[in-house]
């Protein structure tokens, strides 16, 4: 399990900026078709405010999952992969995928519907 991981985290790490922060100018553009508006509607209809805390989205206070405020400003989603558009959207889709114990489930999210989401996730304020 730990190599697997440690090939993730070269890879991250080859791949990123000096700093190790997200590329945001060029990882943007993997969201750019993705619509905050519809997002926001996304993530409000399937609940996600059950267990997450999201700006916004006045119902959207729980605190089974991580607050969702400042997701942009993260190294990690989920502490398992690298903070950029594409694996936000790959982990929307389908979480258990990524880190099988995640107390997140498969939302059955299609890929234009995390791409929404994700561009709401990276747009919205604290």
């Amino acid at each position: 399990m730990a190599a697997p991981r440690l090939q993730q985290f070269a890879a991250w790490y080859d791949a990123g900026p000096a700093d190790g922060r997200p590329d945001w100018e060029e990882q943007s553009r993997l969201v750019l078709n993705g619509d905050p508006v519809a997002g926001r509607a996304v993530i409000d209809s399937h609940g996600c405010g059950t267990c997450h805390a999201i700006p916004g989205l006045p119902r959207a206070n729980g605190s089974v999952g991580p607050s969702l405020a400042g997701l942009k400003d993260r190294s990690y989603i989920a502490g398992v992969l690298s903070n950029r558009p594409g694996e936000l959207i790959d982990w929307l889709m389908d979480p258990p995928a990524f880190s099988p114990m995640t107390a997140m489930p498969d939302l059955g999210l299609t890929e234009a519907e995390a791409r929404d989401a994700a561009a709401y996730l990276y747009a919205m304020d604290r």
